[in-house]
């Protein structure tokens, strides 16, 4: 223990204090500190840390406080040292009174461990209060007649201080009547009294003045004065005397206010004023003068306040009688008081834990409380009890400290809350009870995994279903709390003929809602097994699962397969043989057909749809059985077609057919030599099917060919303008003139492009040829090459040369065309046989095409000019059926430049012949033709 220095006249005391207090004694268990009172807020008093074995850190971790039973904190904790000091002024006095030891009593609480450490601190006396006198002055009244030598006794004063810091000694101030003797009583009290040493005469001094001084131990010493005064008075014979030394009452404390409690009686033999008694207290604290009033005339005591045994048990007092002269008496009055049951236990919380996990083992403390019954006895002894069907019990622990402990194992999800009543009841009669109400919350622990309604469960789902679909819902509770009740749901990782179950059906993680990946096919599988994992969220996770069969309901989804008779594979009709001395019932064949649905959806039933011969034959219902229903005749026919439906009886039904060709015949080999002629009936479905596959080919061929016209002739319009743009400007005059065909100035471009475009059905075997152009070859007259052409720049001097190199026969000189070779429009025309130029521009235009169309057939050697007759060389390349009778003919308007000559209908040039078509007219010019 340690204090700090007190300044002042304590300093010693406390430094010998100090060096005691550094001492700590254990007793039963018990550590003891001591202190001065007095000292400092935060004074030292002892290492609690150090004592207990743990470290300074350690106290706030493990909980570590001080709880006591005062209802003042007179100490506290310094968590940074782990010390034990003072928590505010301790005034020994007012805690112990004038009792020998004083020791507070307090406990350090673990709260991890609910470990109590009983501590008692031991209030070490400081001087700190002087001896008091009960009043500043004292009368004594002494008979002038007194002998010298008698004592009168004089109020002691009090110290509240103890031991050698108590009242000491008292003292007389000097003078020549009186001196001072001390005495002492049982219990220690020192009592001063006055001696008269010499006689007293009234008539010389009339009152004395004296002062009494009491001291204490303490160093350095205090002090208290009283001032005495000493009235001598005439002579009285007799003192009061009181009717016994000592007076005694018992009381219980509850008695009401003003209740009389005793009386004492004086008396006094003289007469008079001598004789006239009045009581008063001598020796009485300032606190019992609250609580018990004396009447000064008839010496009756009673209670000015409410007794209360727990204060004070008995009071001691004394009673002097006096009278009228001066004569005391002295008598001492014990009052005790009687316990009463006028209190009910309290029940102080010391530490309570409002939440405990489930799993807590039994014996774990979740509450300290301290009992304690202000009154005395059985009165005061408390017993506490709870209800006897909670888990949990009570467990004494040091003084009056009780420890609530669990029984047994704890189940939240039976009881998430325990109200508990503490009942603590004394044993008063009749007996006061207190009752406290503690509230436990058990906290959740993941004990519980979560459990399905139904421990496995049958789902069926029509095949077919929509991919997505939800399926079914399984539902997972788990009685814990918050996270631990989250319940997440997923699929066990199964296998299914190969691929896992989770390509099959999806869950909601969330919801538990079962969707359908897939649509499921009744004849692939009929049943799926699987299993639901239910997992909380706590920590470690709990699961269950739960096995969940999904059955697959068949529908009506495949028709029935026929399995005899079988399909040729070669194309072929199979026949069945039928003898025609065969009797009605005969077995021709039997249908077999099967359907891949089960249940009703695979029943079948046959029935004939179609025969050739209706009522010749019958077909089992159920058995499929070709029979004959009559015997045949020879005017049925050897070929007999049969069409047997097979119908199953699924919700819609569903079915297929198939045709039997049957060979009515009376021998083997009447039938093999007649198959040959036989031909199968024509299906109508096939040849509407064909007349539908032709029309649309045909209607795709002509868009195309369409698309191909309108593709050429915008070709043809374009190569046309850019032509006529070249023709009129100046990019003609790089192109040979022997490209060219002249006629009166007019030049015709005589290369030709032949382009072949072949569509196939499959686009990516198309194909677009170009072929090289092929340059037809150019009659040029000799004029025409001596002539400048006033519409090129292209110089003709070597036109001589060309034209010896070029061996071309002459041309007719006949070139023109009678009058019925004149179809069109010019030919119909009445005129001159010589013909004369188109007058229109339609006419041109179809000039130049033909023009054109002759020069290719020339450079492709397979015409003349000429062509053939009427055709204009044109059949060559547009067919036979092309003749000059389908385009106008303006061959007898077509003339040389330089040459007066006309077209006529020549054969042409290739044999070297003059023509001898026409009406044989020739020019007059007689000029010669050139080539």
């Amino acid at each position: 223990m340690a204090a700090q220095q007190r300044a002042g006249d304590y300093g010693g005391f406390i430094l010998l204090s100090i060096l005691l207090g550094t001492q700590r004694e254990v007793w039963a268990g018990r550590i003891l500190y001591s202190v001065p009172e007095e000292t400092d807020t935060g004074s030292f008093v002892g290492n609690v840390a150090k004592d207990l074995g743990l470290e300074p850190k350690e106290l706030a971790e493990r909980g570590v406080r001080i709880v006591s039973r005062g209802r003042t904190q007179l100490f506290a904790l310094n968590p940074r040292s782990g010390s034990l000091v003072t928590a505010g002024r301790i005034d020994r006095e007012e805690l112990c009174a004038q009792s020998a030891r004083c020791l507070v009593n307090l406990n350090i609480l673990m709260e991890d461990k609910m470990n109590l450490y009983p501590i008692e601190v031991e209030i070490m006396d400081v001087n700190d209060n002087a001896p008091k006198f009960l009043t500043e002055e004292m009368n004594v009244k002494i008979m002038e007649n007194t002998a010298p030598g008698v004592r009168f006794p004089l109020n002691e004063a009090r110290d509240l201080d103890v031991g050698t810091n108590s009242l000491q000694s008292y003292h007389l101030n000097p003078n020549h009547h009186f001196s001072l003797i001390v005495q002492t009583g049982d219990d220690g009290t020192k009592y001063p009294e006055l001696v008269l040493e010499r006689l007293l005469d009234r008539e010389e001094v009339a009152t004395h003045h004296l002062l009494l001084t009491a001291s204490d131990g303490g160093d350095p010493p205090r002090s208290g004065t009283v001032r005495v005064q000493v009235t001598v008075v005439d002579v009285n014979d007799h003192a009061p005397v009181f009717s016994s030394p000592q007076y005694q009452v018992t009381v219980p404390e509850n008695v009401p206010v003003g209740t009389r409690l005793l009386t004492v009686n004086a008396v006094d033999l003289d007469e008079g004023v001598n004789g006239e008694v009045t009581y008063s207290f001598r020796k009485i604290t300032p606190k019992i003068l609250q609580i018990i009033q004396l009447n000064s005339h008839t010496g009756e005591l009673s209670t000015l306040d409410g007794l209360d045994y727990e204060e004070s048990s008995y009071y001691e007092l004394e009673v002097q009688a006096q009278d009228g002269p001066g004569s005391m008496a002295r008598a001492k009055v014990l009052i005790t008081i009687l316990d009463v049951n006028d209190n009910a236990p309290e029940v102080t919380l010391t530490s309570v834990s409002s939440s405990v996990p489930e799993d807590t083992p039994p014996g774990t403390v979740i509450a300290l409380f301290y009992l304690q019954d202000r009154d005395s006895e059985k009165n005061g002894q408390v017993t506490c009890t709870i209800s006897e069907n909670l888990p949990f019990k009570l467990e004494r622990s040091i003084d009056n400290y009780y420890r609530l402990m669990t029984a047994k194992n704890l189940d939240r999800e039976t009881f998430s809350v325990y109200n508990i009543t503490l009942k603590a009841t004394d044993g008063g009669n009749p007996p006061l009870s207190t009752e406290t109400h503690i509230s436990i919350n058990v906290a959740d622990t993941n004990d519980n995994p979560p459990a399905f309604l139904h421990s496995s469960y049958s789902v069926y789902v029509p095949e077919n279903n929509p991919r997505g679909t939800s399926i079914f819902s399984v539902t997972a509770n788990d009685p814990d709390s918050n996270e631990n009740a989250r319940v997440m749901y997923s699929l066990s990782e199964d296998t299914l003929q190969g691929p896992s179950v989770s390509s099959y059906i999806s869950i909601n993680s969330d919801t538990g809602v079962l969707y359908a990946l897939h649509s499921f096919d009744y004849e692939q599988f009929r049943d799926l097994q699987l299993r639901v994992i239910a997992s909380d969220s706590g920590d470690p996770p709990l699961s269950s699962n739960v096995s969940l069969s999904l059955f697959i309901l068949d529908q009506n989804d495949n028709i029935p397969e026929i399995l005899y008779p079988a399909l040729p594979t070669d194309g072929s009709t199979g026949v069945e043989l039928a003898p025609r001395s065969a009797e009605p019932g005969y077995l021709v064949t039997k249908v077999v057909a099967v359907d891949r649905d089960s249940g009703q959806n695979a029943w079948l039933s046959y029935r004939l749809l179609k025969a050739s011969e209706p009522g010749l034959f019958a077909v089992g219902l159920h058995t499929g059985e070709v029979r004959t229903a009559r015997a045949l005749l020879d005017r049925d026919a050897l070929k007999q077609s049969l069409v047997v439906a097979v119908q199953d009886h699924g919700q819609p039904p569903l079915s297929a057919t198939v045709t039997l060709t049957v060979a009515v015949a009376d021998s083997i080999p009447d039938v093999l030599a007649d198959l040959g002629s036989l031909e199968s009936l024509p299906n109508p479905d096939d040849s509407a099917l064909t007349l539908y596959l032709v029309v649309a080919v045909a209607s795709v061929s002509c868009v195309f060919l369409a698309f191909v016209i309108v593709l050429l002739a915008l070709r043809l319009r374009r190569w046309h303008t850019s032509r006529v743009l070249q023709a009129s400007g100046s990019g003609l005059a790089s192109v040979p003139a022997s490209h060219f065909v002249g006629v009166d100035g007019v030049r015709a471009f005589l290369q030709t492009y032949s382009h072949e475009v072949s569509l196939t059905a499959d686009s990516r075997r198309s194909h677009v040829i170009f072929p090289q152009p092929n340059y037809a070859d150019t009659l040029i007259s000799q004029e025409s090459c001596e002539k400048k052409d006033p519409l090129t720049s292209i110089d003709f001097r070597e036109c001589k040369d060309e034209a010896q190199s070029i061996q071309q026969a002459p041309p007719n000189t006949d070139w023109r065309f009678s009058q019925a070779q004149r179809p069109g429009t010019s030919g119909s025309q009445n005129g001159d046989e010589t013909g004369t130029w188109p007058n229109n521009q339609f006419d041109t235009e179809m000039l130049q095409a033909m023009i054109l169309a002759s020069a290719s057939e020339a450079a492709d050697g397979s015409s003349t000019l000429g062509g053939g007759a009427g055709t204009m060389g044109l059949s060559a390349r547009y067919g036979p059926q092309f003749t000059l009778q389908h385009v106008p003919d303006y061959r007898q308007n077509v003339y040389i430049p330089g040459s007066n000559a006309t077209l006529t209908t020549a054969a042409g040039k290739r044999d070297g012949k003059a023509a001898a078509g026409g009406n044989g007219n020739k020019k007059k010019s007689g000029k010669k033709e050139k080539k």
